[in-house]
């Protein structure tokens, strides 16, 4: 017999006001409660613009400490809507210390867990090593009372190894939380391919783990405050895949989306019976791993 969990998404494009930018979500959380998800998913760094584009200590003051002043709006809403919510903050851990960090909440309005982003880029418009320390939670699974959630968080999703770590431990579904996209002068055919490998390469860790994943990204133009580029265009493409890396949803690139998609959580079950990467896996032969490169 399936069990179908109704999983809701916001894919949303942001403006330099909070307030606004909070307000929408709501509207989209409680939007997809009212069409029955049992469990909603927000982008990352959901409350603001991407403040990443540039280095200014000055935004540092957009972290705030969990709990604090936004997990206790995120909190009211998933009690009221009664729906497990995963959502994506800037945390201030203590004085110089931060963290990008995601935050579950159960149904009850509880905090169920969180997760420390562990991967984390320096590129031009990314500078995130210069806010985020590197998590220090390991990659645990949070358990909720839809299941337990394998949360990660955007640059995570090109490492296998954060994918096939939160299966061995029980994962029940991978969730990353997002902000990528193109700067304007990637001719068509790059956009193209930057696209494809993202979507390729988490729909291939349902594949090899046996997993639905859910992935979530920002959408819309976000201009560079330094004007050293032209901004990035948030690609958007939210998407949903089975635990054979099938789509089951798939959001447009260009506008706002919120939906709420069935996911047969009993196929990974059949799935892995079929296809039994755990069971084959020679982890005797695989100490190598855990080296940065084989001379």
């Amino acid at each position: 017999m399936s069990k179908i969990l109704k999983v809701g998404i916001v894919q949303q494009s942001n403006t330099a006001n909070i307030q606004q930018n909070m307000a929408a979500l709501q509207a989209g959380i409680e939007k997809c409660a009212e069409q029955g998800a049992q469990l909603v998913v927000l982008q990352e760094l959901h409350n603001s613009l991407y403040f990443c584009q540039t280095e200014d200590t000055n935004l540092f003051d957009l972290a705030e400490p969990i709990p604090g002043p936004s997990t206790d709006f995120y909190a009211e809403i998933a009690r009221r809507c009664h729906v497990v919510l995963v959502t994506s903050l800037f945390e201030r851990r203590a004085p110089g210390l931060y963290h990008n960090t995601a935050v579950v909440f159960d149904s009850d309005g509880s905090i169920a867990g969180k997760y420390r982003k562990m991967h984390i880029p320096d590129d031009p418009a990314y500078y995130e090593k210069f806010y985020f320390t590197p998590g220090d939670l390991g990659f645990e699974p949070i358990a909720t009372s839809v299941g337990k959630l394998g949360v990660l968080v955007c640059w995570d999703q090109w490492y296998p190894e954060a994918a096939r770590l939160m299966a061995l431990r029980g994962a029940e579904l991978l969730i990353y939380l997002t902000a990528i996209g193109w700067e304007s002068s990637d001719t068509d055919a790059e956009k193209a391919r930057q696209q494809g490998a993202w979507e390729t390469v988490q729909r291939g860790h349902a594949v090899a783990n046996g997993l639905p994943v859910v992935t979530v990204n920002r959408v819309g133009h976000e201009p560079d405050p330094s004007q050293q580029t032209r901004g990035i265009q948030f690609w958007g493409h939210s998407f949903v895949a089975g635990p054979q890396g099938e789509l089951l949803f798939l959001a447009p690139d260009d506008a706002p989306c919120t939906t709420v998609v069935d996911v047969d959580m009993t196929r990974s079950e059949q799935v892995r019976r079929w296809w039994p990467f755990l069971r084959d896996r020679r982890i005797e032969n695989y100490g190598d791993i855990v080296k940065r490169f084989r001379d």
